[in-house]
């Protein structure tokens, strides 16, 4: 995949999942006992599940529940990345120093051990799948600073803005120019891109064991559906003897994970370097 066309699916996907989330209803449709667990060739587009709803509503308040967590994830981690590329361009050993201690400390924290923690600390009335999304991205943060700064490292680090300095370039250009737009956007932004797809992924976990359980969500409230009920609604289908039409439930839950997939490579691989 080239550049150009990377650029295109992640722009078309980011925008499908975005749009999803705007139109995403506050509660799902009316129950309808005669279209129980109808194909999508029998009731466009995607089907409906055990009480004659549409899998529609299933698939865009699934996107309204990670779409903006996930996107300011992959943002707090470019930023921080971002972050730790400059601070070793700016050739202070202490600052590296004391980076380098926090980001040690912060990296060897177990991430679901965290991420349990705090969604179990949550209010019931408040939870929510941003305050899990930003834990996530500190607790991945310390990876991208020390990939970022290593990529700062090998351009030679304060010597090499010296340099673009001894030939009369602005602070500015310097640092936002050379140093992040020109060596330190693939990395960052391939990080924030992956971390889209880690807290995307880490919702339909952390929902899917609270299905499993019976339990409230802990990224949602109530009145919402994650994709996790897709997964949980056609897994049955996979079981013979059940004799379960559900199917094309799980297929549209994979698929929607594919495509969340498929986007976080795509805007890597659109950001690469020339």
């Amino acid at each position: 995949m080239n550049r150009s066309w990377a650029l295109i699916w992640a722009g078309i996907s980011i925008g499908l999942l975005m749009l999803a989330a705007a139109i995403a209803p506050e509660h799902l449709g009316t129950i309808e006992p005669d279209r129980v667990l109808k194909s999508p060739f029998e009731v466009m587009p995607f089907g409906t599940d055990t009480r004659g709803r549409s899998l529609v509503d299933y698939a865009t308040q699934g996107a309204r529940v990670l779409a903006l967590p996930a996107l300011s994830a992959g943002v707090l981690v470019a930023l921080f990345g971002v972050l730790g590329g400059l601070l070793r361009c700016s050739g202070s050993e202490r600052v590296n120093a004391w980076i380098q201690w926090v980001t040690e400390i912060v990296g060897a924290l177990p991430r679901m051990v965290v991420i349990l923690v705090v969604a179990l600390l949550l209010p019931r009335e408040h939870r929510s799948l941003f305050p899990l999304a930003w834990t996530w991205a500190l607790l991945a943060a310390p990876g991208a600073m020390d990939e970022a700064a290593a990529v700062a490292q090998r351009l030679g680090g304060s010597r090499f803005v010296e340099a673009l300095r001894a030939h009369g370039y602005s602070a500015s250009r310097i640092f936002l120019v050379h140093v992040v737009g020109y060596n330190l956007r693939p990395v960052v932004v391939r990080q924030g891109a992956e971390t889209m797809m880690h807290v995307a992924f880490l919702e339909i976990a952390l929902s899917y064991l609270a299905l499993a359980e019976n339990q409230p969500s802990f990224t949602h409230a109530d009145s919402l559906k994650s994709w996790a009920d897709l997964l949980k609604l056609g897994y049955p289908s996979l079981i013979p003897s059940l004799d379960y039409n559900s199917g094309h439930a799980l297929v549209l839950g994979l698929l929607l994970l594919g495509l969340v997939a498929m986007s976080a490579i795509a805007i890597g691989r659109a950001a690469r370097a020339r």
